[in-house]
């Protein structure tokens, strides 16, 4: 199945590895759908079942991921592997069946959902280029990072810990629970030289940490944790990117990727200003059990004592309860 993943273009987060970390650190069961002809796996759709808060259950490709959805020969493999889920979603009862998928998929059972943006582009062919492409205000500031402030690069799995820690810190500011520390390890573990984390730090101190993926031959910066003061001062998250963009070139890669914004979020217009431009993700829906698409979001505005009261909590009951509640948020 991997094999096939790989050789169509799937993303890391449809392959086999993702889902036993997954599995391992949440208890999210997975469920896999292949397609056969001739003895041949022809078609794929990673899935994984998802325990809710209240006992209940939903479907989802590819949790904790941003891409999913079925890979396939023809579209009309990927069809039948859309019906197959619809139907173990169906025997299950689960709430929602959830296919995140970056291509449109035309199938008169599911619901779809314009909310997500994800930026990925072409490395161009030199460092020169990637700081051209970028806003004349960004690039001054990443300029300025480096010449002025000092900031500096480094790599090494042993910023775990870090990242672990400055991830929680960036998500409470949000009003958002954090990673627990096992699962940053656990993708160490389970994807090796496909996990990559650097530091930007100016002197001794550390001032931002990222853990990126090397999915084929793209570079996915996938999470990031910064110090209060990082961005506003040092502009170190502009400054990663920048040099995350001149790492990638150096060994070869051709594809760097941003991640997903949800569509009316402020990261839509910094990203954009780093010389990406917004694509937009094909999420689709089979609902089941429940009757209305995913709205646990920031983007609803219900939400928004929940993420006042998270922001004002102590940082080590933040860490603590977002071990549990993560579990829920896949």
């Amino acid at each position: 199945m991997d094999a096939l993943v790989r050789e169509l273009g799937g993303s890391l987060f449809q392959r086999s590895g993702w889902r036993r970390c997954v599995a391992q650190q949440f208890d999210h069961t997975p469920c896999d759908l292949v397609a056969q002809r001739g003895g041949q796996i022809v078609g794929a759709l990673a899935l994984q079942r998802c325990r809710t808060p209240f006992g209940g259950m939903h479907l989802i490709s590819s949790p904790y991921g941003v891409y999913g959805g079925p890979v396939g020969r023809s579209e009309e493999i990927r069809h039948a592997l859309v019906d197959a889920a619809l139907e173990e979603a169906r025997a299950r009862s689960v709430g929602r069946l959830e296919l995140r998928s970056r291509e449109p998929l035309e199938h008169p059972q599911l619901q779809s959902s314009d909310l997500y943006v994800t930026f990925e582009k072409p490395l161009p062919g030199s460092w020169e280029e990637v700081l051209s492409g970028m806003k004349k205000d960004e690039r001054r500031l990443v300029r300025r990072a480096a010449d002025a402030h000092g900031l500096v690069l480094d790599e090494g799995p042993w910023y775990v810990d870090e990242l672990a820690e400055l991830f929680h810190a960036s998500k409470q500011r949000l009003g958002s629970p954090g990673l627990p520390v096992a699962w940053f390890r656990a993708l160490q573990e389970e994807l090796g030289p496909e996990v990559v984390l650097h530091r930007a730090r100016r002197g001794d101190e550390t001032l931002a940490v990222s853990l990126s993926f090397v999915d084929g031959d793209a570079l996915r910066m996938y999470y990031i944790g910064t110090a209060p003061h990082a961005n506003r001062a040092y502009s170190a998250t502009s400054f990663m990117i920048a040099e995350l963009q001149r790492w990638a070139l150096e060994r070869g890669l051709k594809v760097f990727d941003l991640g997903r914004s949800r569509r009316d979020a402020g990261a839509v217009k910094f990203k954009t200003n780093q010389g990406f431009q917004p694509t937009p993700l094909h999420y689709a829906y089979g609902l089941v059990g429940t009757q209305e698409l995913p709205s646990f979001n920031p983007s609803n505005p219900r939400t928004a004592v929940l993420r006042r009261t998270w922001a004002r909590l102590p940082a080590w009951l933040c860490v603590q309860l977002s071990g549990a509640l993560t579990r829920y948020l896949p």
